[in-house]
């Protein structure tokens, strides 16, 4: 993402960047961390002094995803993602990406690497040559998840911030990526260009459900409807079910696992010392992905 496409948490205005600070019109200024991060979330914004994952858990997810395990699952958002801005009719050269609630960045590295490689101009765009390189944003609360987020690549953007108050201009963005993230349809829509996509994965049922009877007593199912939740701005145009199992091969994978959800917070000592004396784990993936467009003004639908 450019940094004119940023902006001001403070103001709204246009953020331009000069070496390693972004000032506004209004003479709102932030500096770039020496780790390369722009740190866009202002002071009274956040609930609390540390919000977001912390730096324990920011490491147990790297290492779990880097495993491998959810890999197959960071393969079809790809797909998804390449084949919505290849068949917009209306995406512009360099189509903006944003991946909100990125997290230590896995699956936005590999999203990135993949736009790069797969993405191809709009053929009725004959001035602009092949191929079309998409500029990659992401943005978390977490700092220690962006500190992360930056030792895997300088070539996205990373940001921290928050998903209610994204610093991004609006009607600006070709696709938002939102991976288990809360839904915030208002501020989604606001960032999207009017006919532009969101791409958002949600567990399924059975995620993870080997796990969850082995912590708790009973395993309610879920009434979770994002698809509802999101009607008013965006109309679903493909929904997928990613399921497969799986088997941690080792302790230290199934203390990544814990670390990074939050069922480990939850779990009874008799419970917890059950887990601690696997070796392995079988388990199963279960995911649905859905690309939703964003609906135009009420006129021109």
């Amino acid at each position: 993402m450019t940094e004119q496409t940023l902006a001001c948490p403070v103001c709204r205005a246009a953020l331009i960047r000069t070496d390693n600070n972004l000032r506004c019109s209004a003479g709102h200024s932030f500096d770039r961390a020496r780790q390369g991060y722009w740190n866009l979330l202002l002071a009274h914004k956040k609930r609390s002094k540390d919000p977001g994952d912390n730096a324990t858990m920011v490491q147990a997810r790297h290492n779990f995803l880097e495993q491998g395990y959810y890999q197959r699952l960071s393969d079809a958002v790809n797909k998804m993602a390449v084949s919505a801005l290849n068949g917009n009719l209306e995406a512009v050269h360099q189509p903006k990406v944003t991946d909100m609630g990125c997290g230590e960045g896995y699956y936005t590295e590999r999203l990135h690497s993949s736009l790069v490689e797969n993405l191809t101009c709009n053929q009725l765009r004959e001035n602009y040559p092949q191929p079309c390189p998409p500029t990659v944003s992401a943005l978390d609360i977490s700092r220690h998840a962006i500190k992360a987020a930056c030792r895997r690549t300088k070539a996205i953007q990373w940001i921290v911030a928050s998903g209610a108050d994204m610093p991004l201009a609006d009607d600006s963005q070709d696709l938002l990526c939102v991976l288990f993230s809360r839904l915030m349809p208002d501020a989604f829509a606001r960032v999207l260009k009017p006919g532009a996509h969101l791409l958002i994965a949600w567990p399924g049922e059975n995620h993870l459900i080997e796990l969850r009877k082995e912590i708790y007593d009973e395993v309610r199912p879920s009434r979770f409807d994002p698809i509802t939740q999101l009607n008013e701005q965006f109309k679903a145009i493909e929904q997928q079910q990613i399921r497969y199992p799986f088997t941690l091969q080792s302790q230290e994978d199934i203390q990544a696992l814990l670390g990074m959800t939050p069922h480990s917070q939850r779990m009874a000592s008799d419970r917890r010392a059950r887990l601690n004396a696997l070796n392995s784990l079988p388990l199963t993936l279960d995911v649905n992905l859905a690309l939703l467009r964003k609906r135009k003004p009420l006129c021109n639908r």
